[in-house]
C-alpha cells in the first residue's frame, strides 16, 4: 500500500521560509514522478510544483516560480519542497502526490488528475 507523509508546515512571516518534507512508502520511489498541490479554504487544489522521477527535470506554477524549489531524494523516498520568500497568498495545504503509472524518466505531472495518491496535507500559514 502507498502512501505518502507530508511534514514541515507551520506559521511563518511574510518573506521567510519554510521546507515542507514527504515521506514515501510501499513501493519503489525512484520510479514515479512526484508533485506538490495546494488547496485554500473555498478554493481548488491547484499545482505547485512537479519534479520527474530521476529528479532531472522540474516544473513549478506561476505563483511560485524563483520562490519555491522541488527536490527528491530517491535514497530517502523522500520529495521536498523549499519554500522562500513567502506571502500571505502562499496560505492554504499543502498536498504531495504521487503517480500509480509509471512513467519514462523525464516524465513531469502538473494536474490533479493524473496522480492517484495524495498525503493527509499540511497546513501552512503565512502571516503578513
Amino acid at each position: 500500500q502507498v502512501q505518502l507523509v507530508e511534514s514541515g508546515g507551520g506559521l511563518v512571516q511574510a518573506g521567510g521560509s519554510l521546507r515542507l518534507s514527504c515521506a514515501t512508502s510501499g513501493r519503489t520511489f525512484s520510479n514515479y514522478p512526484m508533485g506538490w498541490f495546494r488547496q485554500a479554504p473555498g478554493k481548488e487544489r491547484d499545482f505547485v510544483a512537479a519534479i520527474s522521477s530521476s529528479g532531472i527535470r522540474t516544473d513549478y506554477g506561476d505563483s511560485v516560480k524563483g520562490r519555491f524549489t522541488i527536490s527528491r531524494d530517491n535514497a530517502k523516498n523522500t520529495v521536498y519542497l523549499q519554500m522562500n520568500s513567502l506571502k500571505p497568498e502562499d496560505t492554504a495545504v499543502y498536498y504531495c502526490a504521487a503517480t500509480r503509472i509509471l512513467y519514462p524518466s523525464g516524465a513531469m505531472k502538473t494536474t490533479t488528475r493524473e496522480y492517484d495518491y495524495w498525503g493527509q496535507g499540511t497546513q501552512v500559514t503565512v502571516s503578513s
